[in-house]
């Protein structure tokens, strides 16, 4: 795959590309600038040219292929039986939100945090409690055990929603301390939502965990929502799987899906069976190129981007930079976007602990983020 090849992505409907001005380069919303892989475009025109688009259900074997992806790269290998379709991770841990909390009881994640982790609260009509992460002085984030804990026994918390890989930092957590979260939700019978919709995605060699394959009574009080949509470049297909080994939360939890949303539409699913059962090569390739892009934009920003720190993520392709040391106005989203013309997530989307930081969307050409790179150094250099 040459993921050095530009594809014109303007006026195709992207929200990527259509968001900021013409003039703006879009590093901010995690979707790649990559076509998908040819497995996945030629299942796709397979299901197109057939002409009907009927209503549809998952393939047959699509739930067999999920296991037998998740085996093969996480060796986790829940129950077919288990698994359970969603148009969408956000879908997902909305309903799960619903079915799971009880009224007066609150949802706990960790900060900071992907924005829709704050509304899904709301919209149920439900208080959120926020757990912000630990960061230390070399830039890691770290998880606060002993707070979570006093958070869970004094809010009342029901439903814990786990990031991992966390977005927007980047941290992949360890067996070791997916196993002390694990424990806490265990004793105090907290439900924990897991959002691992970035598991294929880590470097240097780390291996995800889900937090659901530790242990069967872990697994027992788990939700995991995974999808092919990151990884494959799928994203806006809404192709996701949730998967529950526990009967009673299972029956809860299609109970809420049937009666609010239906499942992936049949392009969704014919892409995510083509990636699940064909993408492993076309993968290790991303990864490579992912890792290498970090890896470059780590070096230029230590060199070029004097203020700005970024720690590498360890999983992930978005960068959280820290600008808090330039005191950039009105915000950093605001003065790259003015000055340097490059688009970028606010950091303040993310919580209070990310108002001086943007997260930097790095799964684009390489030659495309060297331009916006260079953007910004240059919009520094001349304030």
């Amino acid at each position: 795959m040459d993921f050095d090849r530009i594809v014109d992505r303007r006026n195709t409907e992207s929200i990527k590309w259509r968001y900021f001005p013409e003039d703006v380069l879009p590093l901010w919303v995690a979707d790649m600038d990559f076509q998908s892989p040819p497995e996945v475009l030629e299942a796709l025109h397979r299901r197109v040219d057939h002409g009907i688009f009927g209503y549809g259900i998952p393939p047959a074997d699509l739930s067999e292929i999920v296991v037998n992806y998740l085996h093969r790269h996480f060796d986790w290998k829940p129950q077919p039986a288990h698994l359970s379709y969603v148009p969408g991770v956000v879908t997902g841990f909305n309903l799960a939100i619903r079915a799971f909390s009880e009224p007066g009881s609150s949802v706990l994640f960790n900060t900071p945090a992907y924005p829709p982790f704050f509304a899904a609260p709301q919209s149920a009509r439900l208080p959120y409690v926020t757990n912000p992460l630990v960061r230390g002085a070399d830039g890691s984030y770290n998880l606060d055990f002993e707070r979570f804990e006093k958070q869970i026994e004094a809010e009342n918390v029901k439903v814990f929603i786990l990031c991992n890989p966390q977005n927007p930092t980047g941290r992949v957590f360890t067996r070791e301390e997916l196993t002390r979260l694990a424990e806490i939700c265990l004793r105090h019978k907290v439900i924990i939502c897991s959002d691992e919709i970035h598991c294929d995605i880590t470097y240097d060699g780390r291996k995800h965990i889900p937090i659901a394959s530790l242990d069967p009574e872990i697994a027992d009080i788990t939700l995991t929502l995974l999808a092919p949509s990151k990884t494959y470049n799928i994203a806006g297909l809404y192709a996701s799987v949730a998967v529950i080994s526990n009967p009673e939360l299972s029956r809860r939890y299609r109970e809420f899906k049937n009666g609010l949303t239906s499942g992936p539409d049949l392009l969704a699913l014919t892409a995510a069976r083509a990636a699940y059962l064909h993408g492993d090569a076309w993968l290790k390739e991303l990864i490579a190129y992912l890792q290498a892009n970090r890896d470059w934009m780590a070096e230029f920003i230590a060199a070029e981007l004097p203020g700005v720190e970024m720690r590498k993520p360890e999983g992930t392709f978005l960068a959280w930079l820290d600008c808090q040391k330039l005191d950039l106005q009105p915000n950093p989203q605001r003065f790259f976007q003015e000055h340097a013309r490059v688009g970028l997530n606010c950091g303040a989307d993310y919580g209070p602990e990310g108002s001086s930081f943007v997260r930097l969307n790095f799964g684009t050409q390489r030659s495309v983020l060297v331009e916006a790179l260079e953007r910004m150094a240059a919009a520094l250099k001349s304030r």
